[in-house]
């Protein structure tokens, strides 16, 4: 299993589930200008023609996003990547070492006609990854160019990590959806820029720090490119409640996401009874939805440990939460 949590038997089983037939309906869909609900292995994501400025305003539209905040292009390959972007070997290096997976590598726009300006948010730069998701792939390798795939939630609510959950945020917004089961990651992929001078984290996420950095050396912070990513917005991922973090216990009236051993009882979410933080991951934004569901006078978050994949899972819980990350 690698780093985007993929399986070779449950990939192939997923396509002999969906089949070419369905695939080629997504891809269809695109390639007319609508959007289609994507699963990836990440987050669930509002996919539509990157190139196209009509359907990238469909996706605002249906999120109520922001039109600052650029969007993410997914491709199906390294290649078609380095067609669109200007990879150096720092870029490459990592794209060779994290692809497909959750890993988005910020590089300089090469064609600006296959990621729009709306798309970028009229930066000359264009944040792009391969996913590990077969269902994903597929549909990319169908359609044959980027697809931006934002999160399908409305803006500012959490991300979906199911199709259950993805549904009602935006599906009836799409020309076609796929189910491709529960996020194998459940949180979205880590951002670099890999421009001039040091690569620079923007956002944490599944591949880690240490992993990036075992590649390209030491990481710089996001500084003025932080503009370049997605999810930089101070309050981002939030439910509707209120959210308090590095809380020792529930307060009255608060549904409690727990980590490590916790007793079990009404309102309480527990992100990972063992302190696993890859599981904590996966269960972040669902056990979010669920507390939400609850309608809590607010949400207390135990503290989570900001290390490995704690430091992505802090960072959404501080946006979630109303605080720059």
């Amino acid at each position: 299993m690698g780093v985007d949590g993929s399986d070779t038997g449950q990939d192939q089983g997923e396509l002999r589930a969906h089949g070419q037939e369905e695939v080629a309906r997504a891809a269809q869909a695109l390639a007319s200008g609508g959007l289609v609900l994507l699963p990836t292995e990440t987050v669930y994501g509002l996919g539509a023609d990157a190139s196209d400025p009509a359907a990238v305003a469909a996706i605002f539209e249906a999120k109520g996003r922001p039109r600052f905040n650029p969007l993410i292009a997914h491709v199906a390959d390294l290649d078609t990547a380095a067609r669109i972007a200007a990879f150096d070997e720092r870029a490459r290096a990592l794209a060779q070492a994290f692809w497909p997976g959750p890993l988005t590598i910020v590089a300089p726009i090469v064609d600006v006609s296959a990621v729009c300006d709306l798309a970028r948010a009229g930066l000359e730069t264009v944040a792009i990854r391969v996913p590990g998701h077969p269902l994903a792939r597929a549909v990319l390798a169908a359609f044959g160019g980027p697809v931006v795939a934002p999160s399908a939630n409305r803006s500012g609510r959490p991300s979906p990590t199911t199709f259950q959950d993805a549904y009602p945020e935006t599906g009836d917004k799409c020309a076609a959806v796929l189910d491709g089961g529960p996020c194998q990651v459940g949180l979205e992929s880590t951002v670099v820029a890999v421009l001039e001078g040091p690569v620079r984290l923007l956002r944490p996420g599944a591949v880690t720090r240490a992993q990036l950095e075992a590649v390209v050396g030491p990481l710089a912070e996001a500084d003025d490119d932080a503009k370049r990513s997605p999810g930089r917005l101070a309050l981002h991922y939030a439910p509707d409640a209120p959210v308090r973090i590095n809380a020792a216990a529930p307060g009255e009236g608060e549904a409690f996401l727990a980590f490590g051993p916790w007793p079990a009882g009404e309102g309480v979410f527990n992100l990972s009874p063992t302190g696993d933080l890859a599981q904590a991951a996966a269960n972040l934004f669902s056990h979010l939805r669920a507390a939400d569901r609850t309608a809590p006078v607010s949400i207390a978050v135990a503290p989570i440990p900001d290390e490995g994949l704690g430091e992505a899972i802090n960072d959404r819980l501080r946006r979630a939460a109303g605080f720059v990350g």
